[in-house]
């Protein structure tokens, strides 16, 4: 009876999309949540165990958490307090006390969308087969985890151990918990079979008869829209999970062409939920009277988790023989202009949130004892300290023409982002200023995204000084693998290198506290390591970062749809664009204006 009951189900999903894909998809308003600034392009594919499937609304991970609406993961992430809300998972995960093993159980009301209950060797055969093809879920963890043992409902995680038997990184294991989306065992074994077991093809699949466990699907996509639709059969209104099924029934995102589009979308009521980054936000209210919000009434409206940061390049020896060139560089640029201007105030300064490694979250704050660094840390513009320190160093100009030396050769120097970001293209112009404030030629450069990429990918490359990335936002990992990003070694010399150490500085103390977090549990001793690594990368200045700034920025117009999370409310659901970890929330309390 289950299986014909599921039968008639997908026959009648398959029915409706087809009289969907007849026709431009026209949605009632009120029941349509509409977004802007997560999907840019068609829709490659449904394939949850793929890649390259440029499905934002269905497919994504991010510092805010993996993305629920269709492919739900154990745990949801929540930034605001690093907290993990069991989904697919009951109850709190449990390690042993060697945290070689963590167990988890698997809810028993969580179903798949064809009425199958989801088990643990559901989670064991997408661990299994993401090692196998190399997808994202593979690659991301299999350093980290050795095997997954499924028994019913139980999972044991068994953690990737060194030669004395101690776990490589037992926070790593924690962020597959919220960061790997599970697929349905016997799905991954239909792909694998049509696909003769050929990891590319796999890999590639279009995946359209993918089956999910999430409270939305697949409705209608084209080069100009997707839509997702309410599954209302979703197992999370058991009382077990949410008690009730979202708000919203469709879930929508036009294609726009850049972000002056969405956000004339925004204004005009178009867009729901919007997550671009627009400058002077408060206009929106304040001078245009707009029923539009952001999570904070007031400056910097979001929360702030992640630095974009300038990298210096030590394969050019007169910024790695030079900590002092690479600090007085760092204290002389203007902070303040940058996070006025290229952040229109929507950062906190750096004298509200002194320089760490830390994001300005209280959480990481906390972290790391700020008195013992003070001394360390500059806020910016100090241009007579930035003289003095090179003055000392020996790095002067010493054939009048303005411009110092070293080693009698003058020092020329250039600020590189990408062309057309165009906060990131402000905020170098700013470095080059500091720069000629000093007597070091800084000049920009702005390559196409095409180029840029390649190049500080490259762990030998020479062609930029000081360029711009972002390290790791928010996870349950960090700030470790943030702090790993900044000074761990493991990424130096990694060809095609996105995962850190960009400038590819080496420091053999700072590699070996690093080593040490991820097995630390001792409150105190952990502050202790963080304080040790913030001072090593105060004194050291192998990067700079330049603004604090949201991972996902979270503008809402309320004249369709009210109730949204907000940083007063009590609610603590986070600013995670309705989607994402714990951000998902948002969509079982949204309310209707009109009613």
């Amino acid at each position: 009876m289950k299986k014909l009951l599921a039968l008639i189900l997908a026959l009648a999903m398959v029915l409706s999309l087809a009289a969907a894909s007849a026709q431009t998809v026209e949605l009632p308003r009120n029941e349509t949540l509409y977004f802007a600034g997560q999907q840019w392009g068609t829709v490659n594919s449904w394939n949850i165990i793929g890649t390259n499937q440029n499905n934002a609304m269905a497919i994504a991970g991010g510092p805010s958490g993996y993305r629920t609406l269709m492919f739900e993961t154990l745990y949801m992430y929540n930034f605001m307090d690093g907290s993990m809300t069991g989904l697919l998972a009951d109850g709190d995960y449990v390690w042993n006390d060697a945290m070689t093993e963590v167990t988890v159980k698997i809810k028993d009301a969580a179903k798949w969308s064809d009425g199958t209950p989801v088990t643990a060797e559901d989670v064991k055969r997408t661990f299994d087969i993401g090692v196998e093809i190399g997808n994202g879920t593979g690659t991301g963890y299999k350093a980290y985890i050795a095997e997954i043992v499924a028994d019913g409902k139980n999972l044991t995680i068994k953690a990737a151990v060194n030669e004395a038997g101690v776990p490589v990184n037992p926070l790593k294991v924690v962020d597959f918990l919220s960061g790997a989306p599970i697929a349905q065992a016997a799905w991954i074994d239909a792909v694998v079979a049509r696909n003769n077991g050929d990891a590319t093809a796999i890999l590639n699949d279009a995946g359209e008869d993918v089956v999910w466990s999430g409270p939305y699907t697949k409705y209608y996509a084209d080069d100009q829209k997707v839509v997702l639709v309410r599954d209302d059969n979703y197992w999370g209104q058991d009382a077990s999970m949410w008690g009730k099924l979202p708000v919203p029934k469709y879930i929508a995102h036009a294609m726009y062409a850049d972000n002056a589009a969405g956000e004339v979308a925004l204004k005009a009521g178009e867009v729901d939920v919007c997550q671009q980054f627009i400058g002077n936000v408060q206009n929106l209210w304040l001078e245009d009277g707009l029923p539009i919000s952001t999570y904070y009434e007031e400056a910097p409206y979001g929360v702030c988790l992640t630095m974009p940061t300038a990298w210096y390049n030590m394969n050019m020896p007169v910024l790695a023989e030079n900590a002092a060139l690479r600090k007085a560089i760092a204290m002389a640029v203007d902070y303040d202009t940058i996070i006025a201007n290229a952040m229109t105030n929507q950062s906190p300064s750096f004298a509200d949130v002194p320089r760490s490694l830390m994001n300005p979250t209280g959480g990481e704050q906390a972290l790391y004892n700020q008195a013992e660094v003070a001394e360390l840390q500059w806020a910016g513009s100090d241009i007579e300290g930035a003289k003095k320190l090179l003055d000392e160093a020996g790095i002067v100009d010493g054939d009048g023409d303005g411009w110092r030396e070293y080693k009698g050769e003058k020092i020329a120097l250039n600020a590189v982002c990408p062309n057309g970001w165009s906060d990131w293209q402000a905020s170098m112009e700013v470095v080059a200023a500091a720069g000629e404030k000093i007597g070091v030629e800084i000049t920009t450069l702005y390559p196409e995204y095409s180029i840029y990429q390649t190049v500080f990918t490259n762990p030998n490359q020479v062609e930029y000084a000081i360029f711009m990335w972002s390290p790791e936002a928010a996870s349950p990992s960090n700030p470790w693998t943030r702090v790993n990003q900044f000074l761990g070694t493991e990424y130096v010399g990694v060809e095609n290198n996105w995962s850190g150490n960009w400038g590819q500085y080496v420091n053999e103390e700072a590699d070996a506290l690093i080593k040490k977090i991820p097995v630390t549990t001792d409150a105190e001793e952990l502050k202790a390591l963080y304080t040790e690594l913030t001072k090593i990368y105060l004194t050291e200045v192998p990067s700079f970062s330049l603004m604090y700034r949201p991972s996902v920025f979270h503008a809402v117009n309320e004249s369709v749809w009210t109730n949204y999370p907000a940083g007063d409310d009590g609610r603590n659901i986070p600013p995670a664009d309705c989607t994402d970890g714990y951000g998902i929330a948002a969509l079982y309390e949204l309310e209707l204006v009109n009613p």
